[in-house]
């Protein structure tokens, strides 16, 4: 071999060796650790945009209004807003928007973990406007979703595999929460609670990379400051806790009433067809409770902060309501407060109903501050005078969200990390847990999860539930079953035996519709009889099967039915006529398939 051949020679090894590990680190955690912090990055400068955008949106507002005309702005900000959004997702996106987490949990179990692209941009756009002009719902969801498509498309962009995808998306989640918040390990929780990604040593990794990343640039832009800060007058001491679990109920009480009535209000809403009657009806509602309650404008954080720093008269300004007091004004203050408690949820439903954009995360924070002081209000009318609004208002806020949202953890530790109450650790625990509890007793889905839940689309911990979730009933259908007429003679079932590579036989009538199966075992003895050929008829020989699986159905109710009948094999029917049938070898084939398709480990 001459020196230009092994040159050659040389120069083809090393590019195969080149390719090989260009592969490798295309499909090692290094490379995925790389993608999680530009999705980390994406997300955190999305975060940004959104809040300034909302600030700018709303500052524009403000100043176009005087302030003795301040009732007449909450009359119609909101219904201007809401229509702004309206017009934009009705002509350009083109898409419902619909609940932001609930969209990513869906997307996750039945859309292969894909967004459409419109989805890194159009949240942002008309929650701004939505939020910026009054609406009363929250900027995280939204945030979420964008986050979420960021890391989905930037992980198809790589052609990467649906595990990886989902990992990015959660990452993508997990910078938006971050970010906007400032709370770097309440985004990572958020997407283990709320998403309910598997915990590895493979996911925990990119998760933090991401979080850690979309807080820095929100650090860069908005500073170290926290969402609230209070200067506590009071810290925890043991004889509180009774009062803290009596909260912790009473938190979970108001979370169940928040979410049933937003469910409750939402449905009768949908019942309006044209979107136009949906926003004047849903807008005129709006202004009205806002006129009342100025409070509910907006994502209510300006009253959280008034609560937190003793300003608590200042959730009456501008409300008619105010001048009720004569006298017994911190009485008229509680129930203003109730009152509050009692509309948020309707505020909420409307806006979104009547076609803004926005989450409940905003929401839930807000009626869990307002909760707090309501709560110590009450109790100090009994003689409980030492406990702090403060304290409470900080607590409330992770009860109703704990609750609501069925994650304590995340409640827990977001309120520490955009209040820098950590010294309230224990409190925070107590009533977040109690209000988890509260809530789940009555109503096992968070206000997210029910509508993939009453489907049957909902992934979980559970890896058996999540893995038959993930499959599709279409994908486990056998069609290549020789049909028979339940008219036809045994001969003419004989026929079509020879030349069949199956050993059952559906039989259907003359529309199609399934009405028994033959098995070639219930058969073996007369089908050499050729004298029964003529006489005897499929419909004399054909069985009932112990169960049918409608095309509709989820997977975890068909393998309810193969356990309840012992069967190996079920035919499918849409309606009443056949499809195929369904063998448990072939569910346990694609089941293996997709659990090494979607593990972490």
């Amino acid at each position: 071999m001459n020196l230009v051949d092994k040159l050659c020679k040389f120069s083809q090894d090393s590019a195969e060796r080149l390719t090989e590990k260009q592969m490798m680190w295309h499909e090692g955690r290094y490379f995925v650790i790389l993608l999680s912090f530009v999705v980390g990055l994406c997300s955190g400068i999305a975060a940004v945009i959104l809040k300034y955008a909302i600030a700018f949106v709303k500052e524009f507002v403000v100043d176009n209004f005087a302030y003795q005309d301040y009732n007449i702005l909450l009359l119609i900000s909101p219904a201007i807003g809401i229509l702004i959004s309206l017009l934009l997702v009705r002509y350009f996106i083109k898409d419902n928007l619909g609940h932001g987490i609930t969209k990513i949990l869906h997307a996750i179990s039945q859309n292969g973990s894909s967004l459409k692209k419109h989805h890194s941009y159009a949240s942002i756009i008309t929650s701004s406007f939505t939020i910026g002009f009054g609406g009363s719902v929250g900027a995280e969801a939204p945030i979420a979703l964008t986050g979420a498509c960021l890391g989905s498309n930037i992980g198809k962009f790589f052609r990467l595999d649906y595990k990886t995808i989902t990992l990015l998306m959660a990452c993508g989640a997990a910078g938006g929460i971050a970010g906007v918040f400032k709370a770097p390990i309440a985004g990572m929780i958020f997407t283990l609670e709320i998403l309910m990604l598997n915990i590895t040593l493979a996911s925990i990794i990119p998760l933090l990379v991401s979080a850690i990343t979309a807080t820095s640039v929100t650090f860069f832009f908005h500073g170290k400051n926290v969402e609230f800060s209070s200067e506590l007058a009071t810290s925890f001491t043991l004889h509180d806790i009774p009062f803290y679990i009596l909260f912790g109920i009473f938190t979970g009480i108001v979370a169940l009433t928040f979410t049933r009535s937003l469910w409750f209000f939402e449905k009768k809403i949908a019942l309006v067809k044209n979107p136009y009657v949906k926003w004047i009806v849903g807008s005129l509602f709006l202004g009205i409770l806002i006129f009342f309650f100025p409070p509910l404008y907006g994502e209510g954080y300006g009253t959280i902060e008034n609560l937190l720093s003793g300003d608590i008269w200042k959730i009456f300004e501008g409300s008619p309501l105010a001048m009720l007091g004569n006298g017994q004004e911190i009485i008229l203050l509680t129930l203003f407060a109730l009152g509050i408690i009692i509309f948020k949820p309707f505020a909420t439903a409307t806006t979104t109903g009547a076609g803004g954009v926005g989450g409940t995360f905003a929401p839930s924070l807000f009626l869990g501050g307002v909760c707090g002081f309501f709560f110590v209000s009450v109790l100090h009318y009994v003689g409980a005078d030492n406990l702090s609004i403060p304290c409470f208002t900080l607590v409330g806020m992770a009860g109703v969200m704990s609750g609501v949202m069925h994650a304590p953890l995340t409640s827990i530790f977001l309120i520490a990390e955009i209040t820098n109450g950590y010294e309230l650790l224990v409190p925070l625990m107590i009533v977040a847990t109690v209000s988890h509890v509260t809530m789940s007793y009555f109503e096992p889905n968070s206000i997210y999860t029910k509508p993939l839940a009453d489907k049957g689309e909902l992934l979980t911990h559970e890896r058996d539930k999540a893995v038959l979730t993930l499959m599709h009933l279409d994908r486990v259908i056998e069609t290549e079953f020789t049909v028979v007429r339940s008219d036809q003679t045994l001969g003419q079932l004989v026929s079509a035996i020879s030349k069949s590579s199956r050993n059952l036989f559906p039989v259907v009538s003359s529309k199609g519709e399934l009405i028994g199966v033959v098995s070639l075992n219930d058969i073996r003895s007369i089908m050499f009889n050729q004298e029964m050929y003529e006489t005897t008829y499929v419909r004399d020989i054909m069985t009932i099967p112990p169960a049918l699986i409608r095309s509709e159905e989820t997977m975890e109710s068909v393998m309810q039915k193969f356990e309840s009948t012992g069967a190996w094999n079920l035919p499918v029917v849409q309606g009443h006529r056949y499809v195929g049938f369904v063998s448990k070898s072939k569910i346990f084939s694609v089941y293996r398939r997709v659990l090494s398709h979607v593990s972490y480990e």
